[in-house]
């Protein structure tokens, strides 16, 4: 027993009882024995005339009911949940025998739990804790947390917290991304878009095709979509053009990490495995294995690849007696073995000049002798992708001329770079944190309940301001 513990004032018209203390109780709970704070009291009597809602008699006080109320845990008591038997008055209308009890205005209205608890779930969701984790503070079923959770996401992000349709954004967007992520196995997939000034995720559906393009257009409506002024996106000809089709006047910009990326995995990585493959077939064995583990290096920048040897020798990995394992630390030699590699082989010596050059032409400042660094036009990033291009085309490779081909059939959206410095980083960044999501909660059935969590997580938890 606990004479000390008395509920806090914020619940109006609650009087813990005098002679019942709060005490621990011990019951069965959701699979496992818990330790249940367990308080009792009654409501206040009422002053005011209860009058019957049928005939509009006035009612008469007929006995007393009770209701038990899930409630903040006590923190400076072990207990897994804290409990408050409410007494309350129970009314009759002698004239046609119509019952109402005493309404219990701390009471939460969809769950047996009180406002005070309801309001602390939905602090714990905005803190990002998991569904599961918040069951096991507050003692309530995942279940009871997700419907709160949910409902308080409805409230943020749809017209009247109804949970049909989503508010139109509050201020107007000049940039905007759209990616797709995964959804569930089995080739499933969602896309989103997202202001890419402020971070928020403004539109998310099932699916990636136009028409989700066109959903998000008519949902925002064109006079919004008239401020928008640029697309960063990955070369997906369907989200371009959808963009395009109804908004003529946005500028579409491929992100440059998608191009360095193809040229990664479809020029270098596919080269050095046709290099390497050539080599032994002619019996050179020994160049063919100082390919091994290059792809790496091949990749890198010479700047990065020097920083990397200057850490050379330094800890990159403690080791551990209790586990067994060594110490590992950084090597270096890189930048050198880089030289060997591209003196022995032409292709690859190739793939190391278009690497430089494609990073050179995506320095957004250009530096000239005796002038101060200025911003780089359209006109002459232009020009030095259509060197690129051409540099693919003279190796005779097909690797090459198909990284070529993927250039040339993209230049528009590759040159408007120069013109806004832009890229979809901010949102390929956010689907890591799309996976997390979906990974601390075990996957998500309710995609509705998934995608409000989306939107929720762009903006840290609150709503816009």
């Amino acid at each position: 027993m606990f004479n000390s513990i008395t509920i806090p004032a914020m619940l109006t018209g609650f009087v813990q009882s005098v002679v019942d203390k709060a005490t621990i109780v011990t019951r069965a709970y959701r699979s496992f024995v818990a330790n249940i704070l367990s308080i009792k009291g009654q409501m206040a009597a009422s002053t005011e005339k209860h009058v019957c809602p049928l005939c509009g008699t006035v009612m008469h006080q007929h006995g007393t009911t009770s209701i038990t109320l899930i409630h903040t845990p006590v923190m400076h008591v072990f207990a897994d949940r804290t409990e408050i038997e409410v007494e309350r008055a129970r009314y009759c209308c002698p004239s046609c025998g119509c019952t109402k009890q005493q309404p219990i205005p701390f009471k939460a209205q969809d769950h047996c739990i009180t406002t005070a608890l309801e309001r602390y779930v939905c602090l714990l969701m905005e803190r990002s804790f998991t569904l599961k984790q918040a069951s096991q503070i507050t003692g309530l079923n995942p279940k009871t947390i997700k419907e709160i959770d949910k409902k308080r996401l409805n409230n943020l992000y749809t017209v009247n917290g109804e949970g049909k349709v989503l508010k139109k954004p509050k201020r107007y967007s000049r940039y905007l991304a759209i990616d797709e992520f995964k959804l569930h196995d089995g080739n499933k997939y969602a896309t989103h878009i997202m202001d890419l000034e402020t971070g928020e995720v403004l539109w998310v559906l099932p699916g990636k095709t136009k028409k989700i393009v066109y959903d998000f257009i008519e949902h925002v409506g064109l006079e919004w979509m008239s401020h928008v002024v640029c697309l960063a996106c990955d070369m997906n000809a369907d989200f371009a053009s959808a963009f395009k089709e109804k908004c003529p006047h946005i500028d579409i910009v491929f992100d440059r990490f998608h191009i360095v990326k193809h040229f990664n995995e479809d020029v270098i990585a596919k080269v050095r495995k046709d290099e390497q493959k050539r080599l032994i077939d002619e019996g050179r064995k020994e160049e063919a294995a100082r390919l091994k583990r290059s792809k790496y290096i091949l990749g890198k920048k010479k700047e990065n690849l020097q920083k990397a040897d200057e850490k050379a020798g330094t800890v990159r990995r403690k080791g551990s007696e209790l586990f067994n394992f060594p110490e590992t630390q950084r090597y270096g030699g890189q930048e050198a073995r880089l030289r060997g590699i591209l003196a022995d082989n032409e292709l690859l010596l190739a793939t190391d000049v278009v690497k430089e050059a494609l990073s050179e032409a995506y320095n957004p400042m250009v530096t000239e002798e005796g002038m101060p660094p200025r911003r780089k036009t359209m006109k002459e990033m232009q020009w030095e992708i259509e060197v690129i291009i051409i540099m693919c085309d003279e190796t005779k490779n097909e690797h090459f001329k198909k990284f070529g081909r993927l250039l040339k059939n993209h230049i528009d959206g590759i040159v408007t770079f120069a013109k806004y410095n832009l890229s979809s980083g901010k949102i390929e960044g956010f689907n890591n944190k799309i996976k997390t999501i979906r990974r601390a909660g075990y996957g998500y059935p309710d995609d509705e309940y998934f995608f409000l969590k989306i939107m929720d997580a762009s903006r840290h938890g609150h709503a816009q301001k």
